[in-house]
């Protein structure tokens, strides 16, 4: 069997039509919840990008993140965001070691900055250069009109700087192949015209899109905005509080994001019907997931904030499309997560899953058998707050307890309503049983 994992970097549920959105236009994702499993609470169990990657190749929990070492040239220092550790083994090597053709494709440009070894196991990697803050073109070949037009008066010196490289790393592009999904997916579906030679493959596919920079191609803004609009484009977000745009901008920023998301699902549908045309699709286990959202003023946050834990930011889409159809158009409520896929995979090839993993095998709800091991309640962690979850309760606080927010998810999905104060027991027993446990009996470090 092959393996396909495709990884969309902050594609929140809420914007996948299958899932429950009945405005957002995905009909490919949709597609292929109807032919998956798709987990109803899926979450990462670190963010953001670098903590929730290493999770995925390694199969084990990047939080409590101890022993966190700073990376050198790093400006984005949230805790976690490391290399893998040279003593925890990668999935991608141990299916190498079994014969696997190994490739990753992706312009996820913190992957490959020297302090990082996100490579290893691979046979082929194609980084595609560009996104974000990669310093690939000289920055002061920006063209200044359009870093003005790409950002609005609130935006922050960071954010500014952030849109200038963007704009000069994207000025040689003339068409929507030329943009950053676009290109991901037609090399992926370039390698599988080689791939198909060489099987089995493992290919991970890692798109940055629909991470910001916002600036899909207009007619994808236009299916969520009126097409005549002609002010400054909110295409980078701050990381903070909200206060900085205006009602307006909240609406545009709300659909450069939508249309970013439309466009990742078309390009992601051409891969698809690519695997299809090429009969590889009835040989290939397939994962689609992503690392995290992304706030968009929902609770007074844009951006990714390390308090800001609501749904907007923790929810995540999460599919197995078994080649054999086991599990299709069916739902789980099983805590899933980013650690669980490395086992996941390793037990579908009929590999053992390493000892060092701390995943579960996920292969079991396929057959809507119970998991290996149950999990009543689930945390995760960004930083220097961590969260704890059960069936009734959400417990955000700051990863020693201080400064707890409590929901009731009976009556309070989204998460709305903080009702801590006079739940003093709930949060203590949710802190100690749930975030303490599994943090090792001692609180997560702050650093």
């Amino acid at each position: 069997m092959n393996v396909v994992v495709v990884l969309l970097d902050s594609l929140r549920k809420d914007h996948v039509g299958a899932l429950g959105n009945s405005w957002i236009k995905t009909p490919n994702l949709d597609a292929l919840a109807g032919e998956s499993l798709s987990f109803t609470r899926a979450f990462p169990e670190s963010i953001p990008t670098i903590p929730a990657r290493r999770s995925i190749y390694t199969g084990t929990r990047t939080w409590p993140f101890r022993n966190w070492i700073p990376q050198k040239g790093e400006t984005f220092f949230p805790a976690g965001w490391q290399r893998i550790p040279e003593e925890q083994v990668s999935v991608t090597e141990l299916l190498s070691d079994e014969g696997f053709q190994t490739a990753l494709i992706t312009d996820t440009q913190h992957e490959f900055k020297a302090s990082m070894n996100f490579q290893r196991g691979f046979d082929v990697f194609d980084f595609i250069r560009g996104q974000e803050r990669d310093r690939w073109k000289a920055i002061s070949s920006a063209d200044e009109e359009l870093v003005e037009r790409f950002t609005i008066p609130g935006n922050d010196a960071s954010m500014r700087d952030k849109v200038r490289q963007y704009v000069a790393n994207t000025r040689w592009r003339r068409g929507e192949e030329d943009y950053f999904a676009p290109l991901v997916f037609r090399r992926s579906m370039e390698y599988l015209e080689v791939a198909r030679e060489s099987q089995p493959f493992f290919l991970v596919i890692d798109s940055f899109d629909p991470h910001e920079p916002w600036d899909p191609p207009k007619k994808y803004t236009d299916l969520y905005d009126d097409p005549d609009y002609s002010g400054r484009e909110p295409t980078s977000p701050n990381y903070g509080a909200s206060n900085y745009l205006s009602e307006r901008e909240i609406e545009r920023m709300r659909a450069l994001y939508a249309g970013e998301v439309t466009m990742t699902d078309k390009w992601f549908g051409d891969f698809m019907n690519r695997l299809d045309s090429l009969a590889l699709l009835d040989s290939t286990l397939v994962i689609v997931t992503s690392d995290h959202g992304v706030s968009l003023a929902e609770h007074g946050y844009t951006g990714k904030v390390s308090e800001a834990i609501w749904p907007e930011l923790t929810d995540i889409p999460f599919f197995i499309r078994h080649p054999e159809g086991r599990g299709a158009g069916q739902e789980s409520d099983f805590y899933a997560s980013l650690h669980d896929i490395a086992p996941t995979v390793l037990s579908q090839v009929d590999l053992p899953v390493h000892e060092q993993m701390t995943g579960q095998d996920l292969s079991p709800l396929l057959d809507g058998d119970p998991p290996n091991e149950e999990r009543p309640y689930f945390t995760l962690g960004y930083n220097d707050h961590s969260s704890a979850r059960d069936d009734d309760y959400v417990l955000v606080c700051r990863s020693d307890g201080e400064n707890p927010r409590l929901y009731d998810l009976r009556e309070d999905p989204n998460m709305d309503r903080d009702i801590a104060s006079g739940n003093e027991d709930v949060v203590r027993r949710m802190y100690d049983e749930y975030i303490l446990r599994d943090a090792g009996g001692e609180p997560p470090p702050l650093y």
